[in-house]
């Protein structure tokens, strides 16, 4: 059975989409079939929003700190059902709500979601992964080509308009060299940075 929740130290995450437009080098999928405590973040299926509704109602958030989107899939590409769910975990449970992101949703979605993301969610972690265009490329491998780049950079920078808690993220598994132009690349722009590993 494949999972919609899953916890990993003290968050519970929401995997409600497979579907990426990306196939990043180093994406944990493409090693296993899970992490935290989930069994199988593979869905059977999309799940429906009232699927997903009926999992959250069955979860037990002892101990849970935040919640965050992120599973198997680029969280966007179910958009309509990550705005409804994160005012649904925010009204019934009061969490902090944060949505991991390619940063692709303009592209995706073929128009500006910025706004819409920010007014439903409290924090967004934007995966920058790559210091420039060309690398960008090759690691993230995304569906869109050589416009992805600037794309993810404007969307970060768009939805700092809308909301104070914004990040850059890269994985540390791209060495010291491009962490650190990565780094200078978000501060030119204005939006916080931060080093995840390789598992979070």
């Amino acid at each position: 059975m494949s999972d919609i929740i899953y916890r990993y130290k003290d968050n519970v995450y929401l995997n409600i989409t497979n579907k990426c437009p990306c196939r990043c080098t180093f994406c944990i999928r493409n090693t296993e079939d899970a992490i935290g405590d989930a069994e199988n973040l593979w869905l059977s299926k999309e799940p429906s929003l009232e699927e997903i509704y009926q999992a959250i109602d069955a979860y037990d958030f002892t101990g849970c700190t935040g919640v965050v989107f992120c599973g198997y899939g680029e969280p966007v590409m179910a958009l309509d059902n990550l705005i409804a769910v994160s005012h649904y975990i925010k009204e019934k449970y009061g969490f902090h709500v944060r949505v991991n992101t390619n940063g692709l949703g303009d592209l995706i979605h073929k128009r500006s979601i910025a706004k819409e993301l920010c007014e439903a969610v409290d924090s967004i972690s934007i995966s920058m992964n790559t210091p420039d265009a060309k690398s960008y490329n090759e690691v993230v491998r995304p569906a869109y080509g050589e416009k992805s780049f600037d794309a993810m950079l404007k969307f970060a920078q768009d939805c700092r308009k809308y909301l104070d808690d914004v990040r850059f993220t890269v994985v540390s598994v791209i060495g010291e060299e491009a962490i650190e132009k990565c780094r200078k690349l978000a501060d030119s722009l204005g939006v916080p940075f931060r080093v995840r590993q390789y598992s979070e």
